[in-house]
Order: structure tokens, then C-alpha cells, then sequence
């Protein structure tokens, strides 16, 4: 068995559809059926007709990654899918051989079924293994530091220990990844339960809100009342509730704080729910665009980076975050 790595898009944007249907998916929407090929070559002739505006480096590792998804990875592997809307890899097996969905949206056609099983959170995975599971690439296999073993010790509830990191190429790590994970360890490690709430007040009044904390407790169902002028009295007047549990939210959460909306005087609402969200909790936010929006923990930490320089001093020395210039890395599909 094959421990491979499968990301659902730059921005996570096939991670749902993925799980709820069972499948891992990847883009690439020149290309066609990939079913049909007989040979490696056969690949690389198809990606020089498809992109030939790119690099021939480009392309070499592009088919190094295509190839195994379409040809390389059997049933019974294990594939790894770090999710982008919360701080969870999600582990399945594979179930079938690959397919190319004709119906599906641009982006969503090249498919691999994959029974998802396994939900674990980042922080219960050692940082060696993190820094694997951030490659910039879409699809890899894992297999440094004893990867495959230490996973399945994991996924069986068993206790595995850190190895040393062997020496790598940072060229094929996604740094902006791995700087996002390690902010979110910090803030999930130093700002539990109230103090979730505290740091998200304090990021609304960088951003010129006037806030007011409810005080640990009992809430009614909202953690920050802000607004707008020198007061707060102004729009857009808004109440909050913070989340910070590293468990997905259900809807309920959603429906709760849309309730309280209009007996707060407030107009709109945001839901910071450290773990994410459940798809339904996406859905129905869809249906109230205008008037509830929802934050996850990498839209807190992009906030954060956003506004830290007017964010407190106490802040700043909890959280010391240093603005650096690295090469962007260039996208896969």
C-alpha cells in the first residue's frame, strides 16, 4: 500500500464536492480522458498539445503527477487530502480506477474514487509529516520519514513519534501553507475558548470597529457586538459568534445567530467557527450572502496578517509574525 498526497485546489475548491461524493478530484481542464492512454509518452505528447505556451520543465512535472493519478494509484492506497476551510487532513482508500467526468464542471472532471474515512486534525499530526502533506504539488506520493507507517498508526488510534526531518528542497513545499499552519497552531494553542473571541475583536477594531466583548458565559448567542463611527453607533452594525472548537459547525449555529440578528439592532452577522463548517452550514449561508458572512481559521490568520500592524502590543507579543518575500510557487493545474 501507497500513501499519496491529493490536494483539492488552490483554494479548496474541490474539497467538497470530493467528499461528498466519495471522490479525489484534480483539474487540468485541457486535457481529455486520460483513460485511454498506453503509454507515458502518450502523456507528454498530450501536455506539449494542450499547454504549449509552457515550460518544458513545467510540463515534465505536471505529467509526473498526472500519470500516477490516472495510471499509478491502486485500489487499497491510501490518499491524504488536507483540507483548505479548516485544519484537518482527511485520509480514504482508494475504491476504483480513475474516471473522467463528462458532466462534471470545468476543474471537477478528472476524478479517482476514494472512500474518505478519517478526519484528523493537523495539531495530531507531527511537524515533519505537516511539512509533507504542504507540498506545492497537487498530487505526489508520501513517503519520506517513514510517512506510510506513522499514518497508519495514526488512522488506528495509536501514538506515533516525530522523526528527524530529513533535508529537502524548500522549492517543493508550499511555504504560505506551512506559515498558515504554523500560525493557526499558535492560535489554537493560545487563544482557547474566550480568548478566540478577544483576538477576533481585536482584528474588528483594527479594522476600525468600535467592539464590546461578552463576557465569558452565557451569551444569547453572540460573543461581539460592533459597528462602525466614533461611537460604534454607525453601519454596518454587526454581532459575532465565535467558535473555537477544532469540530466543524452544523447549521444550527448559523440559524441561531441569523435568530438574534434583529433583537442585537444589528444588521449583518459573522460566524468565526475555528473548525469550519458543515456543507450544510455553506449552503444555507449561500441563501443570506448579504447578511451573514463565515470565517474559518485561515480567513481569521488572512485577516490577522492583514491587520497586524494595528493590532495591540499584548497581541504581538503573544503572536510575533515577521513579513518575509518568498518566490511564488507556480500553479499545478
Amino acid at each position: 500500500m501507497t500513501l499519496w498526497l491529493v490536494h483539492p485546489g488552490k483554494y479548496g475548491e474541490r474539497e467538497q464536492m470530493a467528499l461528498d461524493k466519495n471522490l479525489a478530484i484534480i483539474g487540468w481542464d485541457r486535457l481529455p480522458d486520460l483513460s485511454q492512454l498506453k503509454e507515458r509518452g502518450q502523456l507528454s505528447k498530450l501536455l506539449e498539445d494542450s499547454y504549449p505556451e509552457e515550460r518544458k520543465k513545467t510540463l515534465i512535472n505536471w505529467e509526473s503527477q498526472l500519470w500516477p493519478f490516472a495510471k499509478s494509484m491502486k485500489v487499497g492506497d491510501l490518499v491524504a487530502m488536507p483540507l483548505k476551510n479548516r485544519p484537518v487532513i482527511v485520509f480514504g482508500y482508494v475504491d476504483g480506477k480513475y474516471i473522467f467526468e463528462h458532466e462534471n464542471p470545468e476543474g471537477f472532471k478528472h476524478t479517482l474514487p476514494v472512500e474518505w474515512k478519517y478526519f484528523i486534525p493537523r495539531n495530531q499530526i507531527s511537524q515533519d509529516l505537516l511539512y509533507s502533506f504542504g507540498s506545492a504539488m497537487t498530487v505526489c506520493k508520501i513517503q519520506r520519514n517513514d510517512a506510510e507507517n506513522r499514518i497508519k498508526k495514526i488512522l488506528d488510534g495509536l501514538p506515533e513519534r516525530s522523526q528527524e526531518a530529513d533535508r529537502v528542497n524548500e522549492d517543493s513545499f508550499d511555504l504560505e501553507q506551512i506559515a498558515r499552519e504554523q500560525i493557526r497552531e499558535i492560535i489554537s494553542q493560545s487563544y482557547k475558548g474566550h480568548k478566540l473571541s478577544q483576538l477576533t475583536a481585536a482584528v474588528l477594531t483594527a479594522q476600525g470597529y468600535k467592539t464590546r466583548v461578552s463576557p465569558p458565559g452565557a451569551d444569547g448567542g453572540v460573543d461581539i457586538i460592533a459597528g462602525k463611527g466614533p461611537l460604534g453607533f454607525d453601519a454596518p452594525k454587526l454581532v459575532v459568534q465565535v467558535k473555537s472548537s477544532d469540530s466543524p459547525i452544523d447549521v444550527y449555529v448559523f440559524r441561531q445567530l441569523k435568530g438574534v440578528i434583529d433583537s442585537f439592532g444589528a444588521e449583518t452577522g459573522l460566524i468565526v467557527a475555528w473548525g469550519g463548517y458543515k456543507g450544510q452550514v455553506e449552503t444555507e449561508a449561500a441563501r443570506h450572502f448579504f447578511r451573514i458572512r463565515l470565517w474559518n481559521a485561515d480567513d481569521l490568520v488572512h485577516q490577522i496578517q492583514e491587520s497586524y500592524d494595528d493590532l495591540p502590543e499584548d497581541i504581538k507579543s503573544e503572536l510575533p509574525l515577521k513579513k518575509i518575500w518568498i518566490l511564488q510557487p507556480q500553479p499545478e493545474d
